[in-house]
């Protein structure tokens, strides 16, 4: 585990607030030069800590549907060339493994339900995948990427 300062804590809890926090304003914020926060940020990138910095888009407003949830069974022994397949979906946007009842969970976006559809019936046809389910996400009622404050205190 990398070792983490106050200041680094508050990077990354602005940065976590608003992605477009710009250098200029975290260095006012904590009394530091530009460069030295462009330095730590680097320095966290570098760790691994900040894997990227990105938009969160209103899918909606672009006409997109709804997200669908994915629970897959799959059998243990073809879960290498699974997890290839499904790592080539354009319209997976999250893929995890699992413990428990199911193997994998997936995060589809696709323009439209019929898209949907034509997606869910190709995850069907992938050797190895046993069951599959789906849960069409009815509406968003909490989304961030933001850690309690509590999570940071607990463990640096």
């Amino acid at each position: 585990m990398s070792s983490l300062d106050k200041i680094d804590l508050l990077l990354l809890g602005r940065l976590l607030e608003d992605g477009r926090s710009s250098f200029s304003q975290l260095a006012r914020e904590t009394n530091l030069t530009d460069v030295a926060i462009k330095k730590r940020f680097e320095r966290l990138k570098r760790q691994g800590i900040i894997n990227t910095i990105s938009a969160d888009l209103n899918l909606d407003v672009l006409g997109f549907a709804k997200p669908v949830f994915v629970l897959l069974k799959t059998e243990p022994s073809k879960n290498k060339h699974i997890s290839k397949r499904l790592s080539e979906l354009e319209q997976v946007v999250e893929f995890h493994e699992l413990m428990g009842e199911h193997n994998f969970m997936l995060k589809l976006v696709c323009p439209d339900l019929n898209h949907v559809k034509r997606v869910l019936d190709d995850l069907g046809f992938i050797d190895g995948v046993r069951e599959l389910r789906s849960m069409p996400v009815l509406n968003v009622v909490k989304k961030t990427n933001a850690l309690p404050p509590t999570s940071f205190q607990k463990r640096f």
